[in-house]
């Protein structure tokens, strides 16, 4: 992660602040985070509005002043909060947006912003003008000419709070309208001529990680995919089963037994509970199975940690709760960081087979289709069964295709005798 949302604050400037206080709620690529403070003072100043997005790690969001000190302290500081770039006479410490709960900065150790001052767009030694990576970004989604503005952050660089006055104030010169015919194509945050109408709607924090990491995965493992066809037959006469012993105490679903054999069969099959790094191939000890969960704020993937070790209720329950954990926002890392082999289930909207994406850097993802009933032959007679597709994703510079369809193999047999996984 290297930046998040500040969702919202909880206290208000010129708060007491106590050890153990909630000061905000950062939201990283994943979950919500409440940032606690350590440190006793006055909320003297917010330097970060709720609601902000793209606020770099370690970027200063607020000012504790501590006992004894006053306003009078916050003189002298040129700070351009929103993107975290602070001067000051005196040391600093930060109050910093991070991946986890952090804790608050030293009372009184950062100062408040000055008003900005404007000056003239300047440019480096190499031509390059200043700004900042967030205020170019929007005048290219903008369609501003940074000759035309001036930057009223340190040196005179252009920052987000200038581009926001520009576009205000009418815009700058727009960069597309003095680019020749022969240009670069519009930007696709753009209207072409030959577009239908649409709605825009801005990337979320979790969305640009999806958007990130699946483009990693598809650009650096080489994916290659193994399919087998799984009767579920007996498989669904053991579910029924057990969910009428429990009388209403548990509810075993296809998912978790689903879980419950991969895990096993990675434990019978260790060379495919592998992950990839450059140091070398991780082989891991336990299976913990990442299970994708399609959340109201986009894919998250949860992990169910020593699946093979654990029951079919346990894991049930596990997943359960994982899942409103996911759609709540209230996923805490370890509940989603490593995993060694993840699962994608889409039989739920009647997929019946799917390629899925790595979820590096583990090695192997199991993409789970619909069970529908299909003619299959037995002893040579023409038969009906319930059958389900499944197939395995697997990254080649970890786990080799023999391996895989030996994994395949296992699993198939576990699904297809599933008393045999209980063992």
């Amino acid at each position: 992660m290297t930046e998040g949302t500040l969702a919202k604050w909880l206290m208000k400037e010129g708060d007491p602040v106590q050890s153990g206080d909630l000061l905000a709620e950062i939201e990283t690529d994943k979950a919500t985070m409440e940032v606690e403070s350590i440190d006793e003072g006055v909320l003297a100043r917010i330097l970060v509005a709720e609601g902000t997005e793209g606020v770099p790690v370690n970027a200063p969001i607020a000012i504790l002043l501590e006992e004894g000190e006053d306003a009078s302290a916050l003189e002298g500081v040129v700070t351009t909060p929103v993107e975290g770039v602070v001067t000051t006479p005196a040391p600093v410490a930060a109050a910093p947006v991070a991946p986890a709960p952090v804790a608050a900065p030293a009372p009184g150790a950062i100062t408040a912003p000055a008003a900005p001052v404007a000056a003239a767009a300047t440019a480096d030694g190499g031509g390059r003008i200043l700004s900042s990576p967030l205020a170019r970004r929007m005048a290219a989604q903008s369609g501003l000419d940074l000759v035309a503005l001036s930057g009223s952050g340190p040196r005179g660089r252009i920052v987000k709070a200038d581009i926001e006055a520009a576009i205000a104030g009418g815009g700058a010169v727009a960069a597309a309208a003095a680019a020749p015919a022969d240009a670069a194509p519009t930007p696709a945050t753009e209207a072409s001529p030959f577009e239908g109408e649409f709605e825009l709607v801005p990337l979320t924090t979790m969305r640009k990680t999806i958007a990130r990491r699946m483009s990693e995965s598809k650009r650096e493992a080489p994916h290659f995919y193994l399919t087998m066809d799984c009767e579920l037959d007996d498989l669904l006469a053991l579910r029924k089963d057990l969910n009428d012993r429990a009388d209403g105490a548990y509810k075993i679903s296809v998912n978790d037994l689903v879980i419950k054999a991969a895990a096993v069969a990675l434990m019978k099959v260790p060379a495919a509970n592998a992950g990839y790094s450059t140091a070398g191939i991780k082989f891991y000890k336990t299976a913990d199975i990442s299970v994708a969960v399609a959340s109201e704020r986009g894919l998250i993937t949860p992990v169910v940690r020593n699946a093979n070790g654990k029951g079919l209720e346990a894991i049930s329950k596990e997943v359960r709760e994982l899942a409103q954990k996911a759609n709540d926002g209230k996923l805490m890392p370890e509940d989603y960081q490593g995993g060694s082999f993840s699962i994608s289930n889409l039989g739920m909207y009647g997929v019946k087979q799917f390629d899925a994406v790595i979820n590096t850097p583990q090695a192997c993802i199991l993409a789970v289709g619909a069970g529908e009933q299909r003619p299959v032959v037995k002893d040579g007679a023409l038969a009906i069964a319930m059958v389900m597709s499944v197939t395995l994703s697997v990254d080649h510079r970890a786990v080799d295709g023999a391996v895989g369809a030996q994994f395949l193999g296992v699993f198939k047999g576990l699904i297809q005798d599933p008393l045999t996984m209980l063992l």
